[in-house]
């Protein structure tokens, strides 16, 4: 077999970089101290976000969101027909979700395939979406959400739903209430809500100990019900409660900021007033 003389063989054994790098000493921040973007522990404190609907042509409804430095655009399409007959459903519609980050979002470059953790990511956004939409009014029809992650600097799962039910709005979708969505991570004693990149690594280097995990709710504001509910982590049931309702506080305090975007792509849509 010939043996290609230009191309320099890598070892047969490597092994990771970081393994020579220094473990840091850094203690971690007391529970009262500021986060690192102002923000402080143990309260109720959102990113600033902005959204705007309507940035995709080709497609039905659209949405953008920005919060910090996660950015996030999502693209519904439909209703159209099924594309497997075998899932007709004569009474009601189907609702199919495809979340993906982009191979540029990350700190480490990835690939457009479909991984494990984004396919894991699509079925909790199809879960908390679908308790809102009126699937019943689309049957033999589906209406499809595609998510794609710009920029990952943390809590894109509760991101991607309220950028998801924009879109959805936007499209024209019958729903019974917008959905919001809101992350938390427990840090012992005191919590980090809407964590960014940086906090949600520390929690994974950290490991999961007592009262240690990372929590995410979907919220329907104007009927005050959950409709999606992820926990990972130790956390016990006191905790567990108080996390919610800090992330319930949390969406209520985004929903001002979604009326006012879907009541400015409204007054866009809406024809000039004649004279």
């Amino acid at each position: 077999m010939p043996v290609d003389t230009k191309r320099v063989r890598g070892p047969d054994e490597s092994q990771s970089p970081l393994l020579f790098v220094p473990p840091t000493t850094k203690t971690p921040a007391p529970p009262s101290e500021a986060r690192e973007d102002g923000r402080r522990r143990g309260q109720a404190d959102v990113r600033p976000m902005f959204a705007r609907c309507g940035l995709v042509s080709q497609a039905k409804g659209s949405a953008y969101i920005e919060a910090g430095s996660t950015k996030l655009i999502c693209s519904v399409y439909g209703p159209r027909e099924t594309e497997r007959k075998d899932d007709v459903d004569m009474k009601t519609g189907r609702l199919v979700c495809d979340f993906r980050f982009a191979p540029f979002s990350c700190q480490k470059r990835g690939a457009w395939i479909q991984g494990s953790g984004e396919k894991d990511l699509s079925l909790g956004l199809l879960e908390s979406l679908q308790p809102a939409v009126c699937l019943h009014k689309y049957p033999r029809s589906q209406v499809e959400v595609n998510v794609v992650v710009l920029e990952n600097d943390g809590s894109v799962l509760s991101h991607a739903v309220t950028c998801a039910a924009l879109a959805l709005a936007d499209a024209g979708i019958e729903m019974y209430d917008l959905v919001l969505g809101c992350a938390l991570r427990q840090d012992g004693p005191t919590y980090l809500l809407d964590p960014t990149f940086p906090e949600e690594s520390g929690a994974w280097a950290a490991g999961y100990g007592h009262n240690q995990g990372r929590v995410s709710v979907a919220l329907l504001p104007s009927l005050n019900q959950v409709s999606g509910l992820q926990s990972d982590g130790e956390m016990g049931e006191d905790t567990l409660v108080e996390a919610v309702r800090a992330c319930i506080e949390g969406c209520h305090r985004l929903y001002p900021v979604i009326q006012q975007t879907l009541l400015k792509a409204v007054r866009r849509k809406a024809p000039p007033a004649q004279a």
